[in-house]
């Protein structure tokens, strides 16, 4: 194998003025990129429609059939044509000796039975704008719901296009940082017709006139007074008309709280937590550029709000260039903030697992997901079933471990290396809300809705339509708000759970997927079901018992009495749980006694990472007329006291590991998969006393990631990503894992 050499991906470092200048930067110099050239569709065909007329293999897909000796497709025909019932192109599919099944003069649609060569013909007609393979949809569940295991009895045991039952987000909001959310979107709409975007705030250009830090160093924004009805007023972006202008945002919400549009024909988009509230927090632009700054103060916005609003889960689909640790990046000191505050955190891993010569690069995490108190995501492809025995860990998708740096007492640079991402979900390919401007007569399309039309749009099939618009993304900002859904539907269940205790059930539940390693998938594939299950049978005070001081190391925490089987079965497909956590940024830890008794280390003030254990401690505004433990105005960070982190009982099951090396396919890259197997039969050490914080150090050994993993080896990883100044999406615009990669 030859050693992988050259892992940076250098971008200019350059604020660019243009929207599809930056597209296209992005696209060509870091793979984040539409479909390739050499594979597109050609004309006004959809790829698959195209695959399949090339292809002399005999086809899986019910669309297509040979009859009396030859093939047949049956499409869906988006014509243009003024005339509602498309009498001209119906009579040209007669003519042309196709016939017509069905035709929607309201949604200007034919589904007709075609050969290829009457598809070629009809392609060249002025009236028809694309054809579509006549695709199977789901009648009980959006493929995401189905993907992920919510449909579920745990979770959502009836769900349909129009009604479902069970779980589904109500109560908890979502802040979603990002380039912004439609409010009028219909998939943002509860059961009554309004709007589920409970607030739209802009940190854009406010950083030197009316940011909340600027503000504070000369006027105190206490609860109640004047400064802050002014800040306020400066931030508030709900009326504004086109509130998502590059439309990531828009869509990344629907993964995490969408509901099905009600244009008939389109397929079920239902997201994973249909009824929660959305905060809107925009720190990107148009062209998907913003500032650390901007991040920051968006996230101080939702961390001042949380327990006005119910904050719970916050979603960053974005990232930024760092070279600095955990311990002291900006933003990370931001989200661990957050997640101090009780909010947990999901941040997108990034789209640089391969370079652009399609080499797999390792240490590819950037800020804030190099930071250990989030829950960092990567991307599946699920290949367009619903099963997931065919599923494999997009290309695209960023591996650990993180590679931020710092310098101890003596002067030494040391790598973090944390394990990271901490699990997997769906992300490529999936179709979700599309923003548009919120006019009805005037409803411009987003930047990458314009720049990729046929791709992103066209491609969905579904007749663009006011308030329901649809198209694609991939990206592991895509497969991030998949687990923020999730993270609301455990709050729901069990309001009691605690930011690391949510990703601690995440990781335990997750399905461990063949043939990828700890730094490509992390503890595996998102397992809602199961998730739910387990956070069900836990008390429902811990958060408030642990706020109360009332709730000591190694207390009871076990509601039922017993805890759920650890398995799960998705669309007729049964598997063990990983029962992989990630603790202390590079051990692993399973065990009963994870969910049985109290670990500390699920105070979301406690911060453990390369032997370094901080307490971050929310300070809250106290006086006449504010509510008590409310608003949050500041924070303490100090050097954990002595204390224990886990208790006895919990196994440790890091030294099953060995040293790390990349080609043995030990330490850091042993296969997930590996790893659960002896889990699951037992393996592993048992914590006599648990690991206790004694004098400053943690009496544990790690998972041994010698600078970088085994240089020796030949594999050198770079230190990361070099981004473009200042704060960049975390995909940009991948649309779907590319051909040339080996995977669909």
């Amino acid at each position: 194998m030859n050693p992988i050499s050259s892992f940076i991906v250098l971008i200019e470092r350059r604020r660019l003025r243009s929207a599809l200048a930056w597209l296209a930067l992005v696209a060509g110099l870091v793979g984040l990129h539409t479909v390739n050239a050499a594979h597109a569709p050609s004309g006004k065909m959809s790829r698959d429609l195209e695959d399949e007329v090339r292809s002399t293999k005999v086809s899986k897909h019910k669309w297509a059939k040979v009859i009396k000796g030859q093939r047949h497709f049956q499409v869906v025909i988006v014509s243009n044509s003024s005339d509602k019932e498309m009498k001209e192109l119906r009579k040209g599919i007669a003519n042309s000796g196709g016939s017509v099944q069905v035709h929607m003069p309201g949604l200007r649609t034919v589904t007709a039975t075609l050969t290829a060569a009457q598809i070629a013909r009809l392609t060249a007609r002025g009236d028809v704008v694309r054809v579509t393979p006549n695709r199977t949809t789901m009648r009980t569940a959006s493929a995401l719901e189905s993907m992920t295991g919510t449909l579920n009895s745990s979770v959502r045991s009836n769900s349909t296009k129009t009604s479902y039952t069970g779980f589904d987000g109500t109560g908890i909001g979502i802040a979603v940082l990002d380039s912004g959310v439609m409010k009028a979107h219909e998939a943002f709409d509860n059961a009554s017709g309004v709007s589920r975007v409970k607030r739209n705030v802009q940190m854009l250009t406010t950083m030197q006139t009316n940011s909340l830090a600027a503000n504070s160093a000369t006027t105190l924004l206490e609860p109640g007074s004047n400064a802050l009805a002014d800040y306020e007023s400066s931030v508030a972006n709900d009326t504004s008309l086109f509130q998502d202008e590059l439309g990531h945002g828009t869509h990344v919400a629907s993964m995490a709280a969408g509901r099905p549009v009600s244009y008939q024909i389109a397929p079920d988009t239902t997201g994973i937590a249909p009824n929660a509230d959305i905060y809107d927090i925009k720190v990107l632009d148009a062209n998907g550029i913003g500032t650390i700054s901007d991040a920051m103060e968006g996230i101080q916005w939702a961390i001042y709000h949380a327990k006005e609003y119910n904050i719970r889960v916050m979603n960053l689909s974005l990232a930024a260039a760092s070279t600095d640790s955990w311990q002291t990046d900006p933003l990370c000191a931001a989200v661990r903030s957050a997640a101090a505050a009780g909010i947990t955190v999901v941040v997108a891993a990034g789209n640089f697992g391969h370079d652009a010569l399609g080499q797999e690069m390792y240490g590819t995490v950037g800020a804030p997901g190099n930071d250990p108190s989030v829950i960092t995501v990567g991307s599946v492809n699920s290949k367009g079933t619903l099963g997931r025995g065919d599923d494999t860990i997009n290309g695209f998708s960023s591996r650990g471990p993180t590679r931020g740096a710092w310098f101890d007492s003596a002067g030494v640079r040391r790598v973090d290396n944390l394990l990271k991402p901490d699990l997997v979900a769906p992300g490529n390919k999936l179709m979700g809300a599309a923003s548009t401007m919120a006019s009805s007569l005037t409803p411009t399309w987003n930047t990458l809705a314009t720049a990729y039309y046929a791709d992103l749009v066209m491609a969905t099939g579904v007749t663009p339509s006011y308030r329901e618009t649809q198209m694609y993304l991939s990206g592991t900002s895509i497969a991030a708000p998949v687990v923020s859904g999730a993270a609301a539907l455990l709050l729901q269940a069990n309001p009691g759970l605690t930011p690391p205790l949510v990703k601690a059930i995440l990781q335990y539940t997750a399905q461990p997927m063949a043939g990828a390693n700890l730094l490509q998938q992390g503890a595996g594939l998102l397992n809602v079901g199961g998730a739910v299950r387990l956070a069900k049978s836990l008390k429902m005070d811990i958060a408030t018992s642990l706020a109360a001081g009332t709730l000591a190391a190694g207390d009871d925490i076990l509601d039922s009495g017993w805890l759920p089987s650890r398995s799960s079965t998705i669309n007729g497909s049964s598997f063990n749980w990983s029962r992989i956590v990630f603790v202390g940024g590079n051990l692993v830890v399973t065990g009963d006694a994870l969910f049985t008794r109290f670990q500390p280390i699920y105070d979301p003030r406690i911060t453990w990472a390369n032997g370094v254990v901080r307490l971050r401690t929310p300070i809250y505004w106290s006086g006449a007329g504010i509510a008590s433990d409310t608003y949050v105005q500041s924070f303490t960070d100090v050097a954990a006291g002595n204390q224990p982190l886990v208790t006895a009982g919990v196994v440790n099951a890091t030294s099953l590991l060995g040293s790390t090396s990349w080609i043995g396919g030990t330490g850091a890259f042993t296969p997930t998969s590996t790893l659960s197997q002896w889990l699951v039969s037992g393996s592993g050490l048992v914590l006599s006393e648990g690991l206790v914080l004694s004098e400053g150090l943690v009496l544990s050994e790690g998972l041994v990631l010698s600078e970088g993993l085994v240089l020796s080896e030949g594999l050198v990883l770079s230190e990361g990503l070099v981004l473009s100044e200042g704060l960049v999406l975390s995909e940009g615009l991948v649309l779907s894992e590319s051909s040339a990669l080996g995977e669909r």
